[in-house]
């Protein structure tokens, strides 16, 4: 039977893999994107794609570096959660 504390433990522990996943995949873009708007600020240099660009080819890299742990991550957390599903069943 479900109760609410198994039910407060599986949101939280989805939470937290969202949290890390996306962590892992957007603080690299923000590192670099602040560092080219402090560029940008002390050279005056106001171009979009300066500012894009790099976050863009950070964040694919960052996703080609932790795709295969990412992955892994996301595997056994969905058999975690098929295995508390089926302890709950019976």
């Amino acid at each position: 039977m479900l109760t609410p504390d198994i039910a407060v433990d599986v949101v939280t522990s989805a939470l937290h893999a969202v949290m890390l996943l996306v962590t892992v995949l957007v603080a690299p873009g923000l590192i670099v994107g602040l560092l080219v708007s402090l560029f940008q600020a002390a050279t005056q240099i106001n171009e979009q794609t300066l500012s894009f660009l790099p976050r863009l080819l950070v964040t694919l890299l960052a996703l080609s570096l932790a795709g295969s742990w990412i992955t892994s991550y996301l595997m056994d957390f969905c058999v975690e959660i098929f295995q508390r599903a089926a302890q709950l069943v019976g």
